[in-house]
């Protein structure tokens, strides 16, 4: 018989990080004021390398569209 006592699984949190002076929500506000975030799916990623490429695409399309609207 083993003298070793068995453990369940270690905790999500150890016991070094102090959130006690924390404050729930502080940045949420500003977070959800200024950020727009899209999920691209992975076959449309694939695609695109970054940011600044999705971005290219994207106000090329916006800019066809606002043309294509003129013409009529």
């Amino acid at each position: 018989m083993s003298s070793k006592k068995e453990r369940g699984p270690e905790p999500e949190m150890r016991d070094e990080y102090d959130f006690s002076s924390g404050v729930k929500g502080k940045y949420a506000g500003r977070f959800a004021k200024g950020s727009n975030v899209i999920v691209l799916d992975p076959d449309v990623a694939e695609v695109f390398g970054d940011t600044k490429a999705v971005n290219e695409a994207l106000r090329l399309l916006a800019r066809s569209a606002r043309e294509s609207q003129r013409a009529f």
